[in-house]
């Protein structure tokens, strides 16, 4: 299987062009994704995953690039959320909840009135076998501007992530580094979307940083080694399912999935009764987050 997969990467293009945009968007959503897991906020990311359809469905319609419509609904969902979050009584996980299953249904009719059954299926499952060049070369330059705003703003997001009332009396906006964040967390979603679709896009945000974060205890060796995670689940998820004839966004998922569960028990931190005594399923907050921070943020 492994020569047949290596003779279709020399011979065929469009595997060529899965194999390299996999492991970019493999590598960026695992840098995104930790520090999603570091604000508690996997439902977010779930939720801006669903909601950039209807703007996908949207730039369908009008004959645009489908980035364009996915960015603004993804920010108007993260807008909304927070909106409803800060100004009620509803809690956060709620308002999530209600915001993204609206926008997902709504993207559904949207395409079902474009009349692109075959495109909503691509959409929601994937098909990183069909990436064209200029999707492609797309997708690295999304993927690089992610990674800058990542590299620039490292220090505040840190901060505003572990702590934001500390950030908040030094001065740092805080809403900014929440909404550059959101904003992020969108273009991931959309680039992702080529590979594993809407679906499933949350996977690849959570699942290697998850991993990552049972192995690590600072912020910059876990994002090291949650984009390298991400890369090699996407190669491997890749090679099985252009091997066996199966889905190749699933077969990634899966992928990564057992290796998370592989970790899970092999782990230093899940091994210490220590660990599991004195932290809570909040986790980054609880750890030992002084020693973290400051080895960090120096």
């Amino acid at each position: 299987m492994l020569e047949r997969f290596i003779e279709g990467l020399m011979e065929y293009h469009f595997l060529q062009n899965a194999l390299m945009t996999a492991i970019v968007i493999g590598v960026v959503s695992s840098a995104v994704g930790c520090f999603i897991i570091l604000r508690s906020m996997s439902l977010m990311g779930d939720a801006i995953s669903h909601a950039v359809l209807p703007g996908v469905a949207l730039s369908f319609m009008l004959g645009i690039n489908f980035f364009i419509g996915a960015i603004v609904f993804g920010l108007l969902a993260s807008f909304i959320i927070t909106f409803i979050k800060e100004n009620s009584v509803i809690k956060g996980d709620t308002a999530i909840g209600i915001t993204f299953s609206s926008f997902l249904a709504l993207g559904v009719i949207l395409i079902g009135l474009a009349n692109s059954s075959t495109d909503l299926f691509h959409i929601l499952f994937g098909n990183i076998l069909a990436v064209q060049d200029s999707d492609m070369w797309l997708t690295f330059g999304v993927s690089g501007l992610v990674l800058l705003f990542v590299g620039l703003f490292f220090k505040g997001l840190l901060l505003t992530s572990f702590d934001p009332v500390l950030a908040k009396t030094m001065g740092i906006n805080v809403n900014f580094y929440h909404y550059l964040l959101m904003g992020m967390l969108t273009l991931v979603s959309v680039t992702a979307m080529q590979s594993v679709g809407t679906i499933l896009i949350v996977a690849m945000l959570i699942t290697p940083a998850a991993t990552a974060y049972l192995f690590t205890s600072s912020l910059k060796s876990m994002m090291l080694l949650a984009s390298t995670l991400g890369a090699l689940t996407s190669v491997l998820g890749l090679f099985l399912g252009y091997s066996f004839n199966i889905a190749a966004g699933s077969s990634i998922v899966l992928t990564s999935t057992i290796i998370f569960l592989v970790s899970f028990f092999l782990s230093p931190k899940q091994l210490s009764k220590k660990y599991n005594s004195n932290n809570s399923n909040r986790g980054w907050a609880k750890l030992n987050t002084a020693s973290i921070f400051w080895d960090d943020f120096q």
